[in-house]
């Protein structure tokens, strides 16, 4: 398994040298996943594309939360009026 380490680290650095990010980034995670244990089929199979590291200073509690955001010309809805008729006050009955 190393011999196929050693030989993706090159094809790694040659693609870096010949600027393709993209094939260098590819063989970083085929080698990290040999790392992790993975045999050489299963990293044959597996596809990281839709994978991304996570940022640096967003690593704390709250930050797997997502962000609502509005759609396009959403307003929000106008405060109720604080004066408002019939309505009568709490704790006294009708009597």
């Amino acid at each position: 398994m190393s011999e196929q380490i050693s030989e993706l680290r090159r094809l790694m650095e040659a693609a870096a040298e010949a600027l393709d990010f993209e094939q260098a980034r590819r063989l970083r995670d085929r080698i990290n996943l040999l790392r992790g244990g993975a045999t050489a089929a299963e990293v044959e199979d597996i596809d990281t594309s839709g994978l991304t590291r996570q940022q640096p200073g967003a690593m704390g509690l709250g930050t797997s939360q997502q962000k609502m955001t509005p759609p396009a010309g959403w307003r929000p809805p106008p405060k109720p009026d604080p004066m408002t008729k019939g309505s009568r006050r709490r704790g006294k009955r009708r009597g």
